[in-house]
């Protein structure tokens, strides 16, 4: 019932459950990694805005890319009947793995303004942090708005649909 109420069940709902996550995502972990590299304060936060605009559609398509990966992946990791539970944090686990490899490099380089291998030399060094950052955000925060609003959003469907039936 879990996988049925809280998780997208079309295209337009994938899209508003992207979109929910994305928003709640960027804002939080590109802030705190940006803060990692430059330093805790009010000028390394507000320097993260202006580049969002720039960064967003790369999580997207990152997102986009990474999907059917990490849904291959999960589905390597569980078996039929595991619980809700168990198979969207794994599934979390594989998407943030392969987006975090991904998005090291990538939001290094549109948060610098300058494509250049100092992502990819320090790799080892920044992947770690940033993996862990973005698994705790998904985990504890993102995800489960994001499976609230569609938790909201079903019901109200279903309850709409329930009262044009019974008319």
């Amino acid at each position: 019932m879990d996988f049925y109420m809280k998780l997208p069940r079309g295209k337009r709902e994938f899209t508003l459950f992207l979109v929910t996550l994305s928003i709640i995502s960027m804002n939080i972990i590109a802030p705190l990694i940006t803060c990692f590299e430059m330093g805790f304060s009010m000028e390394s936060w507000a320097h993260v805005f202006p580049i969002m605009p720039i960064l967003w559609p790369c999580v997207i398509a990152t997102v986009l890319v990474t999907y059917k990966p990490a849904a291959f992946l999960t589905s390597r990791l569980t078996q039929e009947g595991d619980s809700f539970h168990a198979v969207i944090t794994l599934n979390i686990m594989c998407t943030v793995f392969l987006m975090s490899i991904i998005l090291t490099i990538v939001g290094t380089w549109v948060g610098n303004r300058e494509i250049t291998t100092e992502p990819i030399v320090n790799f080892f060094y920044k992947w770690p942090r940033n993996f862990a950052i973005s698994l705790a955000v998904e985990i504890l925060i993102a995800q489960p708005i994001a499976r609230r609003v569609m938790l909201g959003l079903h019901k109200y469907r279903d309850a709409r649909r329930e009262v044009a039936v019974s008319n």
